[in-house]
């Protein structure tokens, strides 16, 4: 079980218009021994080079990416299609893959794949992801697209941060709802990945400690 735990794969997807590298950095905070003893984590860039400013010029160097466009409201989405094809070519080039982690837009996008998989729209052949980390995620709000993702509850285990401060609080709530028996993690920041005290970081430690144990990958 040990050499077969180390071989498993997440899949990191980063936020709007930053990069593989940002998000590594962001999770880096993270006890290692959250993931190294037990994950092989993969951070590609988004399809698509950043189509205007990027949050965190002058932050973290550039090159920056986003996974697809969309418009004020999150109604309307440019290159979705394109984008899901690309990641699934990934996923299937670059896996099995034991589960998704995702920022913000990564997040979104993740829980989109899982829940369009459990409705045999994607990844028909590849094994079932065991788990899904979200910091920030949000529905998506076009109704055709929730019809299919969220149209029974999504049968991964997942864990959901969620900022107090954070402007995506209540969608990254309501994401959550979307998922059988999900594990909210709530934390005083904003619209970042929280660093993990020792209340924070030992329930993280036991959800990530339990999909370990009970797969079967």
């Amino acid at each position: 079980m040990e050499g077969q735990n180390q071989n498993m794969k997440i899949l990191c997807l980063h936020g709007f218009r930053t990069s593989g590298k940002f998000l590594q950095k962001q999770i880096s905070k993270w006890d290692p021994s959250l993931f190294l003893h037990h994950f092989q984590m993969d951070f590609p860039d988004g399809l698509f080079s950043a189509g205007g400013k990027s949050d965190i010029e002058g932050i973290f160097p550039p090159p920056y990416f986003e996974w697809f466009q969309f418009n004020k409201e999150f109604t309307e989405y440019t290159n979705l299609e394109e984008c899901i094809s690309h990641l699934c070519q990934y996923i299937t080039h670059n896996g099995p893959f034991h589960g998704l982690l995702g920022f913000s837009q990564g997040a979104t996008l993740g829980a989109l794949l899982l829940g369009y998989k459990a409705q045999g729209k994607v990844l028909k052949e590849h094994p079932p992801f065991k788990m899904f980390v979200s910091i920030s995620g949000s529905k998506f709000r076009e109704p055709s697209i929730c019809e299919v993702a969220y149209k029974d509850k999504i049968n991964v285990k997942s864990v959901h941060f969620i900022g107090a401060k954070d402007w995506l609080k209540l969608p990254s709530e309501d994401l959550a709802t979307a998922f059988h028996d999900p594990l909210i993690i709530r934390h005083p920041q904003g619209h970042t990945v929280p660093r993990l005290g020792t209340y924070l970081n030992a329930r993280f430690c036991f959800a990530f400690s339990y999909t370990v144990l009970d797969s079967n990958f």
